[in-house]
């Protein structure tokens, strides 16, 4: 091999080294530090297709409020359900450049390392809201500039409100959950026995860690231990399909009321084949696209939109923003009436819930 082009080797290998240390090594897919767009994160509190509907909602945020134009981008990251994968995820993003906003729904609302985490990236200048599930306020209010998402206490009082129409002689209820330190969780649970009332007996309140077999394994359980058992609960998306098999697995649908928070595609099918009784229901497609909205109003000094959200953001409770609720029942034969619960509440038969997701190309909420 000649000098010439021994010298020609080296200046093409260069020139790759140099080209590797350019490109984007981030695994969330985002730009590099001397990318053009700064990155707008959503990050989860675990696996779950409750999640497609809001990643639906980022899309739809980052394509109509044309972000790129303000040379921004929003990416939707699907956490494991583990306090300490959140914590990694946190301690990436505060080493990435490119990014310049983190909406999280909270894993664990009490996890001190997690609110401290929240707290770094606020001082590095980065802006943070929690969406879905929220830090404890009483503790770690200052980790987040706000909360966006349901009222999960009225959510679960609202579910109460259910359970005692549809049992008015009472019983003994268990919840199931991925997480019992979430704060959705805990919300929820307490607004369902708040709105059950004195009738209805707490027996237990089952975590899964998101494991789906666990979930069933609880149902499973629930039904073996407690004999005067007669509502199930699923508070987490996927708690809902878990009730649902393990049912009709043995077969006592009879025995049992079933109702859930959220409505994935088999809890709308079971639904529909009359194994679920009532879902009360988020709007994970708002809860994306406002947060989104929200997190690029902050980044752009959108005042407008952020005082139209936020009107009294420093009041008492100004921090909190509802994306709102429906309650779902199978038909008109249901004995719950639209009457039984608060006019803040859209009620809507199973028809009518489906005609709203067609109308925005959802399969589930």
């Amino acid at each position: 091999m000649t000098r010439s082009t021994l010298a020609t080797c080296a200046w093409l290998c260069a020139l790759a080294l140099l080209a590797g240390c350019t490109s984007d090594s981030s695994t969330t897919g985002g730009s590099s530090a001397g990318g053009a767009l700064k990155r707008i994160m959503v990050l989860t509190n675990g696996p779950g297709s409750y999640w497609d509907a809001c990643r639906e909602g980022v899309n739809a945020a980052d394509k109509e409020l044309k972000l790129a134009d303000h040379g921004l981008r929003a990416v939707l990251e699907i956490g494991d359900g583990t306090p300490k994968g959140q914590i990694d995820k946190l301690r990436q993003y505060a080493s990435q450049a490119d990014v310049a906003a983190v909406g999280i729904s909270v894993t664990d609302a009490s996890n001190v390392a997690i609110a401290e985490e929240l707290r770094k990236l606020r001082a590095k200048g980065v802006h943070v809201l929690a969406l879905d599930a929220d830090v404890d306020r009483e503790k770690f209010r200052d980790a987040r500039l706000a909360f966006i998402g349901t009222d999960n206490l009225a959510a679960g009082r609202e579910l109460g409100k259910a359970i005692a129409g549809l049992r008015p002689d009472g019983g003994g209820l268990v919840t199931f959950v991925g997480r019992t330190g979430s704060q959705n969780a805990i919300e929820r649970r307490q607004g369902v026995i708040e709105g059950a009332g004195a009738k209805f007996k707490a027996l237990d309140n089952m975590a899964d860690e998101t494991d789906r077999s666990r979930a069933k394994d609880n149902v499973r359980n629930a039904i073996t231990n407690h004999k005067d058992l007669n509502v199930l609960v699923g508070i987490w998306s996927y708690n809902g399909p878990a009730i649902v098999d393990v049912v009709q697995e043995l077969n006592r649908r009879k025995d049992f009321t079933c109702v859930t928070f959220d409505a994935e595609q088999k809890t709308i099918a079971a639904m529909d084949a009359g194994a679920v009784d009532c879902m009360i229901v988020q709007n994970p497609f708002k809860i994306g696209f406002d947060g989104v909205k929200m997190m690029a109003a902050l980044l752009t000094n959108d005042e407008a939109t952020q005082k139209a959200m936020f009107p009294d953001l420093k009041a008492a409770g100004g921090d909190l923003y509802d994306t709102g609720l429906k309650l779902v029942v199978p038909g008109e034969q249901s004995p719950l009436k639209a009457e039984q619960f608060s006019n803040k509440t859209e009620f809507l038969t199973l028809e009518q819930f489906k005609a709203w997701l067609a109308k925005y190309k959802l399969k589930e909420s």
